[in-house]
């Protein structure tokens, strides 16, 4: 895996294939060393038909836990933070993605997809992506490029 505190960024505009990127890493790691020990997550689309109805976080061990959707209509949901036309459910993202970042001494790679706006709605996200960070654990990470040039919040994770 190279030595520690190695870090790979991937980056691009929504729907280039960042996630794919990744799951393709992930899936030829796990198969050409299956002793690795990798955490993390990675986002994927909820399709409704032929539109994207939102969004999933999803475990390098196969649990899914909604992290967006239009289609959330729950009194809860109207606090919810929206990013364009969907709501962001916090404590969903938050119950599966932060323990699969929580730093062990025997873990060799995070995978991190994506460190993008709505992950970053949860104030416990950041700070637990910096654990990560400093840790010297290798992190293979996404970050999107923000339509019309408008920031991510959370201000600069990778000086």
């Amino acid at each position: 895996m190279g030595g520690p505190g190695r870090c790979l960024l991937v980056t691009g505009p929504p729907a280039v294939g960042k996630t794919t990127l990744i799951a393709r890493v992930f899936e030829m790691l796990k198969a050409s060393n299956p002793n690795l020990k990798i955490k993390g997550f990675y986002t994927r689309e909820v399709r409704q038909g032929s539109q994207r109805g939102g969004f999933e976080v999803v475990t390098l061990d196969g649990r899914t836990s909604p992290l967006a959707s239009t289609s959330v209509s729950s009194s809860e949901s109207l606090r919810w933070p929206t990013v364009g036309r969907y709501k962001v459910d916090i404590a969903s993202f938050e119950s599966l993605a932060l323990p699969e970042l929580q730093v062990e001494k025997d873990t060799d790679l995070f995978i991190i997809d994506e460190v993008g706006k709505m992950e970053l709605f949860s104030s416990s996200f950041f700070p637990a992506v910096l654990k990560v960070l400093e840790s010297n654990t290798p992190v293979l990470a996404s970050i999107p490029i923000p339509k019309s040039g408008r920031d991510i919040p959370g201000g600069t994770l990778f000086p």
